[in-house]
C-alpha cells in the first residue's frame, strides 16, 4: 500500500472537524473468523411468489422487465422514473466470474444505461403508461433529481442536467454536463446518489471508494469515499464528510432535516467484520476509511494510520450488520402505513457475497422518535431468501421510494422487478 496516499488522505483530513468518538468495544476481533467468499444462487420469483411484509401490509408486483433496475425518483407530479444501470465488466472479468461462481448472483450484461418513466393515470397504485424518459448521454446513471426547472441525473462520471417541464413524458433537450465525478479504471464502487436540500440550494453527491482499503494508491481515491456538496450550477463543489467507503442512499430526517446515509464497510476482516451503517452525516465529519473502521477501531492492513485522523473519527449511528450490502435508504413520511412507521428509516439491504452465512436480502426497519433513533432495526421486507444452507435466492432489494399514496416501492435488480408494499390492515397500530 502506498504512504503518499494515506499522507495525502491525513492532510485532507486536517482541515475536517475535530469531534471525537468513542471506540467501539463490542466488535468480534479480526481473528474470531476468516473471511469467505460466498456467492447467492439467484433463482428468480415463481409465478404468485412475492416478498414477504409484516401482517396487515400486501406485497404486490408493481413493475417487471426492466434491466437491471437500480434506483428510483418519484417526480413532484407522481411519476415514478427508473435509473437502470450496472457493472461494465471487461470479458475476463466476466469469465472469472463464471469460474468462482459470482455470475449466478447477480447481471453480468452491460449496463443498460437507461431511465423508465412508469405514470399511474387512473391512480390505481400501478403503472399503466411506461416511456422511455432518457436514453441519451447516460453512463451508469444512478441518482436523479428534479429542481426548479431541471431534471439532474448523476452518470459514474458526472453530474448532467437537462431542460425540464413538470409532466414531460421524455427528455428532448440537450445535456448540460455541470461537474465531472471521480471514475477511472479502479472505480470499485461506480455508483453515484443525489439529494437536494429542502431550500434547493446545494445538491449532494455519494461517491464510494475505488477500492476496498485503499489497496491502489491516492490515485484511484482521489475525492472518492466522500460526501460532496455543489452548487445546482455545478460550482462550489467541496467535501462535505469523508471516510465513506461506500456511501449509497441519502435521505433528509424528516425531524431534525439532518442529512443520513447508510455505508457498505470494508471486507476482508472476517466472517462477522465490519458492520455497514446507517449514520447522520455531520459537515466536516471524518468516518474512518482507510485506517478505521466503526469508531476507532484499527484496520491492520493500513501500513500508516495518523494519529489524528483516529482521533477525529465519528461512531455510526446504526449499526447495520456485516456484509449486508445496505443501499437503499429512505425515511417514511408517508400516511398510510401504521403510526410505528411514520419517520422512521427503511433500509435495503442488497445482500452479501463474502459471509458464510448469507446476511441481508432484505429491507430493514429502523424506528425513530422525534427525530432520534428508538430501536433496533427490525425485518420488515424478507422472503428474498430461499434456502440459507443452499445460498439460494429468489431476488436483491437494491433502492426505496414512497409513492404519493403513502405506498413503498422497492426495486429488484436481478430479476428487473420493482415490489410495492401497502398497507391494507385495519386500524393505525
Amino acid at each position: 500500500m502506498k504512504t503518499s496516499f494515506f499522507m495525502a488522505l491525513a492532510i485532507s483530513c486536517l482541515f475536517l472537524a475535530t469531534a471525537r468518538a468513542q471506540t467501539v468495544d463490542s466488535l468480534p476481533p479480526i481473528s474470531a473468523s476468516k473471511s469467505f467468499s460466498n456467492y447467492s444462487n439467484v433463482k428468480g420469483w415463481p409465478e404468485g411468489r412475492t416478498p414477504k411484509a409484516p401482517p396487515g401490509f400486501i406485497v404486490t408486483k408493481y413493475a417487471e422487465g426492466l434491466k437491471n433496475p437500480r434506483w428510483m425518483y418519484v417526480t413532484p407530479n407522481g411519476d415514478v422514473l427508473v435509473a437502470q444501470s450496472n457493472s461494465n465488466y471487461p470479458l475476463w472479468k466476466k469469465i472469472g466470474a463464471w469460474f468462482i461462481g459470482a455470475s449466478k448472483s447477480k447481471s453480468f450484461k452491460n449496463s443498460a444505461d437507461l431511465i423508465t418513466l412508469l405514470r399511474d393515470t387512473d391512480m390505481d397504485g400501478f403503472p399503466d403508461e411506461r416511456t422511455v424518459f432518457l436514453e441519451k448521454e447516460l453512463d451508469q446513471p444512478l441518482g436523479m433529481l428534479v429542481l426548479d426547472d431541471w431534471f439532474y441525473v448523476a452518470n459514474t462520471n458526472g453530474l448532467l442536467r437537462f431542460p425540464y417541464e413538470p409532466g414531460q413524458l421524455q427528455i428532448s433537450g440537450r445535456a448540460e454536463k455541470i461537474t465531472t465525478l471521480p471514475a477511472g479504471k479502479a472505480n470499485r464502487h461506480w455508483t453515484r446518489n443525489i439529494i437536494a436540500n429542502e431550500e434547493g440550494s446545494k445538491i449532494y453527491i455519494a461517491i464510494g471508494s475505488g477500492s476496498n482499503i485503499g489497496e491502489k494508491g491516492s490515485e484511484v481515491e482521489f475525492m472518492k469515499a466522500n460526501i460532496l456538496e455543489v452548487n445546482p450550477d455545478g460550482s462550489g463543489m467541496k467535501v462535505f464528510a469523508s471516510g465513506l467507503r461506500n456511501p449509497v442512499g441519502m435521505d433528509w430526517n424528516p425531524i431534525t432535516r439532518e442529512l443520513w446515509t447508510a455505508v457498505n464497510e470494508r471486507d476482508g476482516l472476517g466472517n462477522n467484520l465490519v458492520p455497514d451503517y446507517l449514520t447522520n452525516v455531520q459537515e466536516d465529519g471524518f468516518y474512518g476509511w482507510p485506517y478505521v473502521y466503526y469508531g476507532q477501531n484499527k484496520d491492520p492492513r493500513v501500513d500508516w494510520i495518523p494519529s489524528t485522523e483516529i482521533e477525529e473519527t465519528l461512531l455510526p449511528d446504526v449499526n447495520l450488520g456485516p456484509h449486508t450490502a445496505s443501499l437503499g435508504l429512505k425515511f417514511y413520511t408517508g400516511d398510510s402505513f401504521p403510526d410505528k412507521y411514520r419517520n422512521g428509516a427503511f433500509v435495503v439491504q442488497h445482500g452479501s457475497w463474502n459471509r458464510q452465512v448469507l446476511s441481508g436480502y432484505k429491507v430493514v426497519f429502523v424506528p425513530f422518535e422525534k427525530g432520534k433513533q428508538a430501536g433496533k432495526p427490525e425485518d420488515f421486507l424478507t422472503g428474498f431468501v430461499v434456502d440459507g444452507k443452499k445460498d439460494e435466492v429468489f431476488g436483491r432489494p437494491v433502492g426505496a421510494a414512497v409513492l404519493p399514496d403513502g405506498s413503498m416501492l422497492i426495486t429488484d435488480d436481478v430479476t428487473n422487478t420493482i415490489w410495492r408494499i401497502s398497507w391494507g390492515g385495519t386500524g393505525n397500530e
